[in-house]
């Protein structure tokens, strides 16, 4: 249902029908905020909250100018993800669209802007241990998504103290949990088909976050935001805070739902080559989906991506309240339920 409450709207979330967009959604209701909701079509998972939606596109400006009109603090989840289709698709929006949103939260006098990046913008394709915010955005790119959100990032943070403005930039990774319709079906989906593949020797860490923890880290974010705070043009790493061997992990979570773990697999320089064959063929053909393997997504299951969040930590007074071991049990949950039907 939509909300039509006489208070003045006081947050946006664009994208918040999503996976994250919705836990954001949640946890700002349970603090008593009117929320409204920028998303290009009616989503069945906000019909039973007390919301305001407005249908439109990031892509449009003045869809957004009328989301941003009355509001006071703006979080920008939308985005476009994925790992195939042409440079225009992530450009138009990701880094248009995160531009549409800061030109209207300029015009409208939006006074505080948390924007939802990703710890990719800073990945080269080799190991990451333990890097912090200074760790530099690369010189070469292996997809189009990374590039077009490193732009929007870039935006977000020299947009800072403009207009009256504050903004900041979180980079949750992986982010997992009861609700996700992108990372684990897609990774049961492949187990289930025989397709998918140990990359690597199977010994890298990644971080992971659950969607919960993400969420928070926004609002803890959205509330650091003042004149002179060290987290206005800031960007920070957002995970669980404690790194886990890739393919243990995901074997416990194929384990959930009843699969046998990766048995099968190929070397990070074999992956790399296949990822690189698809994309030129995707690319000749003009086919605009996913391939089933890039360079992009052969350095992240091979290397290891993990990250500082000590400053997350000490600005934002963030921490991961739900644990990995929590985390999973109530994903295991969910799975059987699905594993029932």
């Amino acid at each position: 249902m939509s909300y039509d409450g006489a208070g003045q709207v006081k947050a946006l979330v664009t994208g918040g029908g999503g996976f994250l967009g919705r836990k954001i959604v949640e946890q700002l209701l349970e603090r008593g905020w009117s929320v409204r909701v920028l998303c290009r079509s009616r989503p069945a998972s906000l019909e039973a909250l007390p919301v305001e939606i407005i249908l439109g596109d990031i892509c449009d400006r003045q869809s957004v100018a009328a989301a941003c009109d009355g509001v006071e603090v703006v979080f920008h989840v939308a985005g476009v993800a994925g790992l195939g289709g042409s440079w225009q698709r992530y450009y138009r929006g990701n880094t248009l669209g995160t531009r549409n949103v800061l030109e209207a939260c300029q015009r409208q006098r939006v006074g505080r802007l948390v924007y939802t990046s990703s710890p990719s913008v800073t990945f080269d394709g080799t190991d990451q241990c333990g890097v912090d915010e200074s760790a530099p955005y690369p010189k070469r790119w292996l997809a189009h998504y990374p590039r077009s959100k490193a732009l929007a990032e870039q935006m977000v943070l020299a947009a800072n103290g403009h207009n009256g403005l504050l903004t900041c930039a979180l980079r949750p990774h992986l982010i997992w949990g009861p609700g996700d319709r992108q990372l684990i079906p897609r990774l049961l989906q492949r187990a289930r088909s025989g397709r998918l593949r140990r990359v690597g020797d199977g010994r890298n860490l990644i971080d992971t976050v659950y969607v919960d923890n993400a969420a928070r880290a926004h609002l803890l974010a959205a509330d650091a935001l003042s004149p002179g705070s060290p987290a206005a043009g800031s960007a920070y790493f957002i995970s669980q805070g404690q790194p886990v061997n890739c393919w243990q992990w995901i074997d416990q979570i194929l384990a959930l739902a009843g699969l046998p773990p990766v048995r099968r697999g190929v070397t990070l320089k074999m992956a790399w080559r296949i990822g690189l064959v698809f994309e030129l063929l995707y690319a000749v053909l003009r086919i605009d989906s996913d391939p089933p393997m890039t360079r992009f997504l052969a350095a992240q299951l091979g290397t290891s991506h993990y990250y500082d969040i000590s400053r997350a930590r000490r600005e934002l007074g963030y921490q991961p309240e739900i644990s990995t071991a929590e985390g999973m049990q109530l994903l295991a949950r969910e799975l059987a339920v699905h594993n029932r039907e």
